[in-house]
């Protein structure tokens, strides 16, 4: 478990006021104008000693993916930072209780990082339905401003920095970066063909750009301030720092909780969640990194660590951490159905394999769930989630298509007794 002294988000539970004095009481904003004044390339070595990957899901270096940015505009284009808080994962509430209950982190978070890729300010694009959290953040960039935090020639350093909030319209496909950065510029929220268009290079309105998860911006201050040794020592090699884990589903008592990186599932579940509901034994399945990742059976859930390369290794993936606990009560394949149902709604229709192919997924489920179909359309769905996946400009493709692979991986067998228990029944086809 981690250390009480490791812990990072230290009001994730929202017991004490998140103002900028009750913040700075906590270690917020501490060293600030030292951080300030070192080089910026030794701010972003540090990150990359400390092995820190983000956080959003893709599981990136964030030392490296800095590195990326141009050190001197050639050209006269200013450079940016865009943090995405449009957390719309199903299962996944981590950024919105860093959001609302440690607003300052987010916005000493963004400043440094700013400052270390030679941006000129900060763009945080958060989700339309996190009205009250967007007041919270809100009044936290306001209050860093009054305090001299930001702005113009923050604390005699000869740094200019802003911070400005965007609200989005509720897509879920703005999480994804580029679509994100076509919505701030008032665009439709739709992916960009990357390459060419590589945001650290062509980004939001063609400057160079770099997008990061809220809860990476929000552990980097404490990297500054402890060391990237201190931050590497937590959790295994290139699995290193604390997590934000949500777990939810059926599980006694449902918590976004910060641990170590590779934490066992079944500690994470059973010494934060108060346990699967009826026991271990009544487990049937989790999907560990939030719903577009493939779930899986309690067999794998017995030992598999909660880290980017454990989950790989059993087929699934950390994703955003949102832990989704299913119990025996649960039918597997109307849960899975329901995924699908969610995938077809949110895209964006730009690409065929997901336009067309999340519509033909969900048809296919929708009969499964019933056992209306033949055994061979088990085989048919797998192949035609592998046509989705991996040939879409973004990542939703995938999501529709991964968590029905993990279904037929480990559950198959259910799904054929649907079939023949509907073909016995002699129930017409439709």
């Amino acid at each position: 478990m981690l250390k009480s002294e490791d812990r990072i988000f230290t009001n994730l539970d929202g017991k004490m006021p998140c103002d900028i004095k009750s913040s700075i009481k906590r270690g917020i904003w501490h060293n600030l104008k030292e951080n300030l004044q070192k080089s910026q390339d030794d701010i972003i070595e540090e990150v990359k000693k400390s092995d820190l990957r983000g956080r959003g899901g893709a599981g990136f270096s964030t030392g490296t993916k800095w590195s990326f940015m141009p050190k001197i505009s050639k050209d006269g284009r200013p450079s940016y930072l865009v943090v995405n808080a449009d957390e719309s994962e199903p299962g996944t509430c981590k950024d919105r209780d860093i959001i609302r209950y440690e607003p300052h982190r987010i916005v000493e978070g963004s400043l440094i990082a700013g400052f270390a890729i030679r941006a000129r300010a900060a763009y945080i694009y958060i989700r339309g339905e996190y009205y009250h959290e967007s007041q919270v953040l809100q009044k936290a960039i306001d209050e860093a401003y009054e305090l001299g935090f930001l702005g113009s020639n923050i604390l005699d350093t000869g740094v200019d920095f802003d911070v400005y909030l965007h609200r989005g319209a509720g897509a879920y496909i703005c999480g994804e970066e580029t679509a994100l950065l076509n919505s701030l510029e008032g665009r439709k929220g739709m992916p960009r063909l990357k390459p060419p268009a590589f945001p650290a290079a062509v980004g939001v309105w063609g400057c160079p750009t770099t997008v990061n998860n809220v809860e990476t911006i929000a552990v980097v201050p404490d990297i500054l301030k402890r060391g990237a040794d201190w931050f590497a020592s937590i959790g295994r090699s290139k699995n290193t720092g604390t997590k934000v884990y949500c777990i939810s589903g059926h599980v006694n008592k449902p918590c976004n909780v910060e641990e170590s990186m590779s934490i066992p599932l079944k500690e994470l579940i059973e010494k934060h969640a108060g346990g699967v509901r009826g026991g271990w034994d009544n487990l049937l399945a989790v999907i560990p990194g939030g719903s577009s990742v493939p779930l899986i059976p309690k067999s794998i859930c017995e030992n598999v660590l909660m880290d980017f390369d454990s989950l790989r290794e059993a087929n699934s993936a950390l994703g955003t951490a949102g832990v989704i606990v299913m119990d025996k009560s649960t039918d597997i394949v109307e849960a899975v159905a329901n995924l699908s149902k969610f995938y077809m709604h949110e895209s964006c229709g730009q690409c065929t394999p997901c336009r067309e192919g999340t519509g033909w997924l969900y048809r296919i489920m929708k009969r499964l769930v019933r056992g209306d179909a033949q055994i061979c359309e088990i085989d048919s769905i797998i192949e035609l989630t592998k046509q989705i996946e991996g040939h879409t400009i973004c990542a939703l493709g995938d999501a529709a298509a991964w968590p029905i692979q993990g279904l037929v991986r480990h559950f198959r067998g259910e799904l054929e007794a649907r079939i023949k228990n509907f073909q016995k029944a002699g129930a017409p086809s439709s």
